[in-house]
């Protein structure tokens, strides 16, 4: 049996306002055609499928033409797709009906029944093979929220017991006894997770913080040693979990931020052999758009202007001409830096993004130097609190105080109310 893990589509995305569907269509049609050159037997989308909890109708459009062609080419293909913590699950969830009958199940939420027990049969998906046969096992379970998690009983003697955490790992393993219940001879139990696990490598610039106060990382411990592969989103650097090879993040399949200019943006493709899987192999994404960063670090104004307009670029169509960050060192105020910039672009086939000003931090001795603009841009609510006690009582914010920071930032819908980065 043949996967593809994909995950952290975002789509209807922005890049500091410009639109990216072209972008996001140029993948899938590619991701169309991998689906039918690779004869993959099932597809798991591993959340974040769009970038908002309210999407556009053509960000939509997009994802449901998909689905659509993708059965219409590869008849025998099962589709899996869980929700991340930037999708609405309801919404997500709302066709699952209609999308069932053309072989995509959708698990966006956790869901109880009259006296409060988790309905974990929702969580388990039959995968076929070739032969129309049940060959594997999918718990495909989708962001966890504080209010959908199992409540553990602290233990008397773990000051550091966290509740959120204990309760996640109880939902994958009450959900894993019943895929292993489920499974029989020679079938393969896989996981799917919407998740930040301990180690991961996250991009600070495109994405947002599931739980503020950073305790959401989970062990990969959680995972047991019958698990033939962990398909997981969120982080979007393609990368091992606890450098075990089954348990895999694949990355984002377009850099979402100029953070992510160096990443190998992949698909993975598992094969697997009864109960195992044999063979890991990432399928890498062609890049429809570039992100360029010029100079390649930051330089003064007139150098900058210098590479600017030195910059020769490639006749391209519009919707695939690069985006562009301009980072320049100053010593002072630059009011002029914009109109600089543009002039030396002007008739480029470019498309000027984001100038990225940085400036020189003189300190005194003894005296911690101000924060500067760009380092407060990435400063999180958390960070913030952090600070502010750190500054009034001269030691680190307790836990119990940035967890009631943390339900303070909770809207109704549970997900933190961070800033998302530009």
């Amino acid at each position: 049996m043949r996967l593809l893990h994909t995950s952290d589509w975002h789509l209807g995305q922005t890049l500091h306002n410009f639109d990216r569907t072209y972008e996001h269509q140029c993948f899938l049609d590619w991701l169309l055609d991998t689906i039918v050159a690779e004869e993959a037997d099932v597809l798991l989308i591993a959340g974040d499928v769009f970038d908002n909890a309210n999407p556009s109708a053509a960000s939509q459009r997009q994802l449901y033409r998909f689905l659509q062609q993708a059965r219409a080419r590869s008849p025998r293909l099962d589709i899996v797709v869980i929700a991340g913590n930037h999708d609405s699950p309801g919404r997500l969830e709302a066709p699952g009906p209609l999308l069932e009958a053309h072989g995509t199940r959708v698990v966006g939420h956790v869901t109880r029944d009259a006296e409060g027990s988790i309905d974990l049969e929702r969580f388990i998906v039959p995968l076929t093979g070739a032969d129309g046969q049940v060959r594997a096992w999918c718990v495909a379970i989708p962001f966890l929220r504080p209010g959908d998690v199992p409540r553990v009983a602290a233990p008397a003697t773990d000051d550091a017991f966290d509740a959120y955490l204990a309760g996640i790992r109880l939902l994958y393993q009450q959900a894993c006894e019943l895929a292993r219940a489920r499974a029989g001879e020679g079938q393969a139990i896989l996981a799917m997770g919407h998740c930040h696990m301990v180690g991961g490598d996250a991009s600070p610039d495109s994405e947002r913080r599931i739980v503020i106060g950073g305790t959401e990382a989970l062990p990969a411990s959680m995972f047991g040693p019958d698990i033939a592969y962990a398909a997981l989103g969120h982080l979007h650097l393609a990368q091992r979990v606890g450098q075990q090879d089954h348990l895999r993040y694949c990355g984002s399949p377009l850099p979402l931020s100029f953070a992510e200019v160096g990443y190998k943006h992949q698909v993975l493709r598992i094969d697997l052999d009864g109960t195992r899987a044999a063979a890991i192999a990432p399928l890498h994404v062609p890049r429809a758009v570039e992100l360029l960063r010029v100079p390649a670090s930051p330089a003064p104004v007139k150098q900058a202007i210098a590479e600017l307009v030195a910059l020769d670029l490639p006749d391209l169509p519009r919707e695939a001409w690069p985006y562009l960050e301009v980072r320049v060192l100053l010593d002072a105020p630059e009011p002029g830096l914009r109109a600089q910039v543009e002039a030396a672009l002007e008739g480029k086939p470019v498309r000027l993004a984001k100038i990225e000003p940085t400036r020189r931090v003189a300190t005194t001795a003894g005296v911690e130097p101000a924060l500067s603009l760009d380092q407060l841009a990435q400063l999180q609510p958390d960070d913030i609190f952090r600070l502010l006690w750190q500054q009034r009582f001269g030691d680190d914010a307790p836990d119990d105080q940035l967890a009631a920071f943390t339900e303070l930032l909770l809207p109704a819908d549970g997900t933190a109310r961070n800033r998302e980065a530009a």
